[in-house]
């Protein structure tokens, strides 16, 4: 590994704590593309899975992987699954218009459905629904409910008509369906992402525990699991689920389709709030900049939206189309950044961030962060550097959610890049230490060469010893720089 200290740095912090996640797509898959936005402030590329092939998909990763190396900056990689989909089957004329009141069947006839039914080819809905059960139909725009059901027909009364079409989407918020997380697709896409050494699996259709531990099983270790949020029945297993998962997404989309709206915004607080006391990143996603798919500039609504989600200490907010699919993804980039930017220079925002409260737990490591965290203001610290080859001690440093920059020093590439969605989190890969007195001029150094600290300011140090051991964090230790550690050690003096 060339040495990362010996030449100028071309990685400089953010400013910001949050983390942007942009997804890749039509407008942005070019090398061009990919780079401006992480020029304008992406930390992490989304890939979703439901679109294109494993041919498209692999000439994205190659081309992060390409940046990565030109801009220095460990890049996050983030493969989103699709999970499974429920649609209705065809339709002789292509749709059929359903009136409020009418009572409309959905059976497991393949033929062609018209005005009086329709095709639903999956049996788990049929296993699974009950008189009273909503069929929502295109993101809610049709609302059927059950009135009697059998092996292969569901007899439904239209509350909420409309036109439906072909291969539209069905959701059945009311229960739970015996569906995996995870299909034959899924699973291809999986084994095809993990080849590809990406740093984060999204795991969709989330609704319960189980459906995590089995993604857990697959990935074995070779990525980070984000379980999706988007299931009523996951908001009722949400703890469970968060033991299992390395991070959480609010992905309010499909939250959106199956609860009444108003319910959002507090299931949105609930589930930052839940992941924060466990130490899991949190993504906060799905529309934040919806009309800049089209517009150059946002709402001053969605501009509040994105703040709310950074005053909540949200550890990443997500473009979906806006930066896939839309006229401005640049755009849209630099506003979000600009908007956390914004946020997080209020002098208000410390105290909000802090409203979530984040105990620690009784372990060496959790005493050591809370105390690193509250060291920082006793000393007037400028920094803290945690050494880490798990990333186990900058999760529990940034789940404090420091006032003060967090640089993140590791051998592990892969550790590196897997930090990206973690707030507040400057990751570096260097080279490992192998003594107490070395990770201490090594602090100096990266602290100086990262534009961290300067001559004169405090430093607190974290890290487990023995050196080298994941998740053993015992050390906690002031330093105060000089100014000169940097030029002295290209000198050979130290």
């Amino acid at each position: 590994m060339p040495n990362s200290e010996t030449k100028p740095s071309k990685f400089t912090p953010r400013t910001r704590k949050v983390r942007i996640l942009a997804t890749l797509g039509p407008a942005s898959n070019s090398p061009e593309m990919i780079r401006k936005l992480a020029e304008a402030g992406a930390d992490a590329f989304r890939v979703n899975m439901s679109h294109g092939s494993h041919e498209d998909h692999l000439k994205l990763i190659r081309t992060i992987r390409s940046l990565e190396k030109d801009l220095e900056r460990p890049t996050t990689i983030l493969a989103d699954l699709q999970g499974p989909k429920l649609r209705v089957g065809k339709f002789a004329d292509g749709g059929a218009v359903l009136e409020n009141g009418q009572t409309y069947v959905f059976d497991r006839d393949e033929t062609p459905g018209d005005a009086s039914r329709a095709n639903l080819p999956h049996k788990e809905i049929y296993e699974a629904v009950e008189p009273g059960t909503r069929l929502l139909i295109d993101d809610g725009k049709i609302v059927a409910r059950v009135v009697s059901v059998t092996a292969d027909r569901i007899e439904a009364k239209i509350e909420v008509g409309g036109r439906i079409s072909n291969n539209k989407g069905l959701n059945v918020p009311d229960v739970v369906l015996p569906l995996a997380a995870l299909t034959e697709k899924d699973r291809a896409d999986l084994a095809f992402a993990l080849e590809q050494g990406v740093d984060w699996i999204a795991l969709s259709f989330v609704q319960r525990p189980e459906d995590v531990a089995e993604a857990r099983r697959l990935i074995a270790g070779r990525a980070s699991l984000l379980a999706k949020i988007e299931k009523p029945a996951a908001i009722d297993r949400l703890e469970g689920i968060l033991e299992l998962a390395d991070a959480v997404m609010v992905a309010r989309g499909d939250l959106g389709v199956e609860l009444p709206p108003e319910e959002v915004p507090p299931l949105q607080k609930r589930i930052v709030e839940a992941a924060r006391r466990l130490g899991r990143p949190v993504v906060v996603a799905t529309q934040m900049l919806e009309s800049m798919i089209s517009a150059p500039t946002p709402t001053r609504a969605e501009v509040s939206d994105v703040a709310t989600a950074v005053y909540d200490g949200a550890d990443a907010v997500m473009l979906s189309a806006e930066s896939a699919s839309g006229s401005f993804p640049i755009e849209a980039v630099t506003i979000m950044n600009g908007i956390a930017t914004s946020v997080e220079a209020d002098p208000s925002h410390a105290a909000r961030v802090h409203f979530t409260e984040t105990l620690p737990e009784a372990t060496t490591a959790d005493a050591i962060a809370h105390a690193a965290n509250t060291m920082v203001g006793t000393v007037s610290a400028a920094a803290i550097v945690c050494f880490t080859s798990s990333g186990s001690t900058a999760r529990r440093v940034s789940r404090e959610r420091p006032a003060v920059p967090m640089l993140v020093l590791t051998p592990s590439e892969r550790t590196a890049r897997r930090l990206g969605l973690l707030w507040g989190a400057h990751a570096v890969r260097t080279r490992d230490v192998a003594s107490f007195e070395e990770m201490i001029a090594k602090s100096k150094r990266m602290a100086l060469r990262h534009g961290i600290a300067k001559g004169g300011q405090r430093i607190i140090v974290t890290a487990g010893v023995p050196f080298g051991t994941p998740g053993s964090t015992n050390v906690i230790h002031i330093v105060r720089l000089v100014g000169d550690e940097l030029e002295r050690y290209r000198a050979g003096e130290g």
